[in-house]
């Protein structure tokens, strides 16, 4: 990670959520955290509101398209390799279909979510108040342009994925900051994506440090709210299908670790942008003078 040191923290300007320099690891973090508690209403209701009709849809599609109540099919060990070659192709056949459905709730669910924290961060960043009503307005001329780009990321990153990961991973880091470059920027998909990859590059390996501290951070936060959930589920659930309640807690336990996760994420993603920003075109002396103005 870049040491940010040589920066005199007794000038440091902190109109809002992060000081109006390039960043530290430990403020973006900081950052992500106060703007969750400084606008928890619009933050944490906005994120309930989508975690639960996407736990909604979620549900549905387990008890009516995926079939989550029936048993899955086990592959017999004692078998010839030929039947168990088939039988681990039927059960890839039977689950990239659900995987496909699942990806594409989740697609529209949390891009509709990342894209409205990322306006509430800009505006926490100068510490600007704002609502659901105003950010839904900032964010709904960008919410067509905003699930193109993230479809086209997302297939960019799984076919990358699909040849030998490391392309998938490189990809992955690179176009990160497309989301909040097109939200912010009031750009256009390929101009968002071409920013992205401008302001990666030179710093990948910074950025996608960034990244990963903050999946791992969400995997464990996620995995821990979502504990006492899984405490009342039958462990041999998956094995012999899943009952409607079962179902019904599953979803609950994730809508509640999504209200909390994905509003992290995404405010770290746009701290990072606007540090990357702050470290490669002065931003920071825009926002200064935006803050001295108000």
């Amino acid at each position: 990670m870049s040491d940010s040191a040589g920066w005199s923290t007794s000038r440091d300007r902190r109109p809002g959520v992060v000081p109006l320099r390039p960043l530290l690891l430990g403020e973006i973090l900081e950052g992500a955290v106060a703007t969750l508690r400084r606008y928890a209403g619009v933050v944490f209701g906005s994120a309930a509101v989508v975690a639960l009709v996407s736990a909604a849809i979620y549900y549905a599609a387990d008890l009516w398209l995926l079939d989550a109540t029936s048993p899955v099919p086990v592959i017999a060990e004692d078998a010839p390799p030929e039947v168990r070659l088939d039988q681990a192709i039927t059960q890839l056949q039977e689950t990239v279909p659900q995987v496909a459905v699942l990806a594409l709730i989740t697609l529209v669910t949390q891009t509709f979510l990342a894209g409205l924290l990322t306006v509430v961060v800009g505006r926490a960043v100068l510490g600007h108040e704002i609502g659901v009503r105003q950010a839904w307005e900032e964010l709904r001329p960008k919410v067509v342009p905003l699930l193109g780009l993230t479809l086209v990321v997302t297939v960019a990153v799984m076919v990358g994925t699909f040849l030998f990961v490391v392309p998938g991973v490189w990809l992955y880091a690179l176009l990160s900051l497309a989301t909040p470059a097109l939200v912010l920027e009031r750009g256009r998909v390929g101009e968002a994506l071409r920013r992205s990859v401008a302001l990666v590059r030179g710093a990948w390996w910074r950025v996608f440090g960034v990244l990963v501290v903050a999946v791992v951070l969400t995997w464990v936060i996620s995995n821990l709210i979502q504990w006492p959930f899984g405490l009342a589920i039958d462990p041999q659930a998956p094995q012999r299908g899943f009952t409607p309640e079962e179902l019904l807690i599953r979803e609950l336990g994730g809508a509640v670790a999504r209200t909390v996760t994905v509003p992290f994420s995404a405010a770290v993603t746009a701290l990072l942008y606007i540090d990357q920003r702050m470290r490669r075109e002065n931003l920071a002396g825009e926002l200064s003078r935006a803050a001295r103005r108000d």
